[in-house]
């Protein structure tokens, strides 16, 4: 499988330090081959998770973002991102969760969730925690889960949503708006001939989280299936 080269650690280091246009079309040929590379990465990736889940993403190069940033909202207008990463998306209605990977010199990381749930699914979630948040406790408490990603993620309401309990037992929970894992990784890891099979074991690890959320989602609140 294919690895991370010192070559795309070392252009990504340099892109931090002279993240404009001039440096950049002055490096191009650097950035193809680091970019080709990564793509490389990703394929295998890829084929590997095809074997243990049910991934739309079609290739590498599908799952890869581009490096240019959009700058017309940010106040950041540096054109260029830091960093090289990539996403799967599970495929069909009845698979829920997407998978992610992040290389960046110092801020490496696996991830994975629910990112930017639609309001109908962020209320499916949210009823289901107010009327039975165990199983979820369960899943998010293992020692695995806990050795891996430490507690679950994501971006909160400063109070409660509207039409649920602020005193709920499992307020913390009610407020998210995301549901993200996520796992860092150092240089050193990136750089390691089997971080291909560390991403992919990773990514195996997040299973029990989307099998859970991925039932709740196909579900109604009697435990019924929405699908024909």
């Amino acid at each position: 499988m294919s690895g991370i080269q010192q070559s795309t650690v070392n252009f990504l280091k340099e892109l931090k330090s002279n993240n404009n246009r001039e440096w950049f079309a002055e490096n191009k040929e650097r950035f193809l081959v680091a970019n080709d590379s990564f793509i490389s990465f990703a394929d295998d990736i890829l084929l590997e998770m095809n074997k243990i889940d049910s991934i739309e993403t079609i290739s590498g190069k599908k799952s890869v973002f581009r490096i240019y940033r959009d700058v017309r909202f940010s106040k950041n207008k540096t054109p260029y991102k830091n960093h090289f990463s990539g996403s799967l998306k599970r495929a069909t209605e009845e698979l829920r969760g997407g998978y992610y990977f992040h290389v960046e010199p110092g801020n490496s990381f696996i991830g994975g969730g629910f990112w930017g749930p639609n309001p109908k699914d962020l209320l499916r979630i949210r009823k289901e925690i107010n009327i039975n948040a165990e199983e979820l406790i369960a899943v998010i408490s293992t020692k695995k889960f806990i050795s891996n990603f430490g507690n679950l993620q994501g971006e909160t309401l400063k109070t409660a949503p509207r039409g649920f309990d602020r005193n709920h037992a499992n307020i913390e929970l009610l407020r998210l708006k995301q549901f993200i894992v996520s796992k860092k990784i150092s240089d050193e890891e990136i750089l390691g001939k089997d971080f291909s099979n560390v991403v992919v074991d990773t990514f195996k690890e997040m299973r029990p989280f989307f099998d859970y959320m991925s039932s709740v989602l196909t579900t109604d609140e009697n435990g019924v299936s929405i699908y024909p």
